[in-house]
């Protein structure tokens, strides 16, 4: 009699050959999930409309952000440590996973501006302010090395190939120093200090700009030859976050303009509308876009891979855009759409967190990544279920 054994697939870990290799291929890329549960907390923070239980809701999912950010920043430090070959490779050897590091700032940012927005009632307002100003200091920090040290790899070591949404992770970091930034103008005395604060974030929120400016026409270029491959489609949503987060930004920093340089209160206000409204009216033509393409490649068996997480922070990015432009300008219809994003990333981040969490269960999402295949000729692809 032979001895049965249950699947692999329902053993923790039983893809694996061993426990210990979880370690080896954990990439950057695996951050995003703390960005896409932290933007759920923080997009329900900031919605303009008052709902039973969406307050202690965005609590509970920052808590879960918090746990999230501290396991993977201790998982990551074991692979660096004893995986440093697989690390040097994510970094100067591979240009699809190079450019997953603009994920790890963007991560600490969003759990840290969480902190400070959600957490004084469960940490103490000192203690809250204390999180959000290390982790904003030390992803900004990070932002914008990786903002100028990606692009610097591309040009001189690296071989990135065709152009894809994933180039504008580094770029788009940046940005979300400049919109989490202006929380702490409050929290500093008048002057030099909150001033220099608010703008240094209108900096980086130029630089970020700027730079998504010069990517996106090879991106277009690239999306409308069909040179990206079918299972790289979620990454269509990553557009929508230097759109959403640049009209957060420009909110944000116009609400505490005010209190750092009063002189351009009216002015910061003024710039926030102007070019909020219109940039978020771009951001609701690509979603349109972005869901069509991919309502389309799940038809046709697109598999679950972490790129499904894109479905979730641009979103929310667009979400917190929203809710800023509708409590600046009143307008019931911003909070209507606000709240209709804001249920589309619930939805998005239900999905991607219970496959996320099976395939970590199983092991599979712990194996190395296997090469993104192609894309089919243009001719072969016509009938066939993707487009992108």
């Amino acid at each position: 009699m032979g001895i049965a054994t249950a699947p692999t697939a329902r053993v923790p870990l039983g893809e694996l050959d061993r426990p210990a290799d979880l370690f080896r291929h954990l990439g950057p890329n695996w951050y995003a999930a703390v960005m896409g549960t932290a933007i759920v907390a923080n997009g329900a923070n900031a919605l303009p409309v008052g709902l039973p239980g969406l307050h202690a809701f965005a609590v509970a999912v920052w808590a879960v952000s918090l746990l999230m950010l501290l396991v993977l920043m201790a998982a990551r430090g074991v692979h660096l440590v004893r995986h440093r070959d697989v690390a040097r490779s994510h970094l100067l050897g591979n240009p699809a996973t190079a450019v997953f590091y603009g994920c790890p700032p963007m991560a600490m940012l969003a759990v840290g501006y969480g902190t400070l927005a959600l957490g004084p009632g469960v940490l103490g307002l000192p203690a809250a302010v204390a999180v959000d100003a290390v982790l904003w200091t030390l992803g900004t920090v990070y932002a914008v090395a990786v903002a100028a040290g990606i692009p610097y790899l591309m040009i001189t070591r690296l071989e990135p190939g065709g152009a894809d949404p994933t180039w504008l992770l580094p770029v788009v970091a940046p940005m979300v120093a400049a919109a989490l930034g202006p929380a702490l103008v409050p929290h500093l005395p008048p002057g030099q200090g909150a001033a220099t604060l608010l703008y240094g974030c209108y900096g980086m929120f130029g630089a970020s700009l700027l730079g998504t400016l010069v990517l996106l026409p090879g991106i277009w270029s690239a999306l409308a030859s069909g040179r990206t491959a079918p299972v790289m489609t979620p990454t269509l949503f990553l557009v929508l976050g230097p759109l959403g987060q640049s009209t957060t930004a420009a909110v944000q920093i116009a609400g505490a303009a005010g209190r750092a340089v009063p002189e351009y209160a009216e002015a910061t206000r003024a710039f926030a509308v102007l070019y909020g409204a219109p940039v978020l009216g771009f951001a609701l033509l690509w979603l349109a876009l972005a869901g069509a393409a991919n309502a389309r490649a799940l038809r046709g068996g697109m598999p679950f891979a972490m790129t499904w997480w894109a479905f979730t922070f641009p979103v929310g990015t667009c979400v917190t855009g929203a809710s800023g432009l509708a409590r600046t300008t009143g307008l019931d219809a911003l909070a209507g759409v606000a709240v209709l994003l804001y249920l589309l990333l619930v939805t998005a981040w239900a999905v991607a967190g219970y496959r996320t969490l099976r395939g970590a269960v199983s092991g599979r999402l712990f194996l190395p990544a296997l090469p993104v295949p192609a894309p089919p000729p243009r001719a072969a692809r016509a009938g066939v279920g993707h487009r992108f």
